[in-house]
């Protein structure tokens, strides 16, 4: 699980430094959650700055925000505020997830569950399971054992921006990538140092699936970011369970 301290630094430029296709990624989420939730009422779990949570919100969802970091729900707060969006966000476990409302679908977009211990998937998903009504949709995605191996793992990622500048390295284990960053964010004419940890765990195709399984889900799909194909290469996997 990531510190509680995480992205402390990080959380006013989340966003930006993020060098994802928002539009077409919320457009994707927007037809799968459209396609499958049996009613509007939902989720964004591990939602960080809330930009899936207020893309959600314009779409006409009745959607409220949960993630375990208070300076990431600060920045979401604030965000959906100055953008008109009334917006619910509230501190969360994943394995704790609670809702007050039967929810029609779940989301945890951009490697929330990576974040995740192998052995507390089954408690994620069950916590999960129990909020949704029959028929609800807990949608997710994951970076892949490939990326996590062969793209982040021992390596070095470096920025020099003018307001943020990190460094960015990486050790891997068999189970995990963990990641230490240290960020000079700009405060007037000087720069100052926060140092973060992050870890992410290595979740396999098949362990995934059969944790879904054994909670009681229904697998409907799995492919590639944005519907891509997966193959050896996958770097992201998109998974949409149904609870029965």
């Amino acid at each position: 699980m990531a510190q509680f301290d995480s992205y402390s630094v990080l959380a006013p430029f989340y966003e930006s430094l993020m060098y994802c296709d928002y539009a077409e990624w919320s457009q994707y989420v927007y037809e799968k959650v459209l396609k499958y939730a049996p009613n509007k009422i939902g989720a964004d779990v591990g939602c960080g700055t809330g930009y899936f949570t207020r893309k959600l919100k314009t779409y006409g969802f009745d959607v409220c925000g949960y993630d375990l970091s208070p300076v990431m729900l600060n920045e979401a707060k604030e965000r959906s505020v100055n953008e008109g969006l009334k917006i619910d966000y509230y501190l969360c476990d994943m394995a704790k997830f609670k809702s007050f409302n039967k929810l029609g679908f779940i989301t945890v977009i951009n490697d929330g569950l990576n974040y995740i211990r192998q052995d507390k998937l089954h408690s994620v998903f069950t916590a999960f399971y129990k909020n949704l009504v029959k028929g609800g949709m807990l949608m997710f995605d994951i970076s892949s054992e490939y990326k996590l191996k062969n793209i982040l793992g021992n390596n070095l990622f470096a920025e020099d921006g003018e307001e943020l500048t990190y460094l960015w390295f990486n050790t891997l284990f068999d189970d995990r990538v963990e990641m230490d960053l240290t960020f000079f964010s700009k405060t007037g004419e000087k720069y100052v140092r926060k140092d973060e940890k992050h870890v992410q765990f290595i979740h396999t195709y098949d362990d995934v699936s059969d944790a879904l399984k054994k909670v009681g889900f229904e697998v409907a799909e799995v492919e590639g970011h944005l519907g891509k194909e997966i193959d050896d290469k996958t770097e992201r996997l998109n998974f949409i369970a149904i609870k029965r």
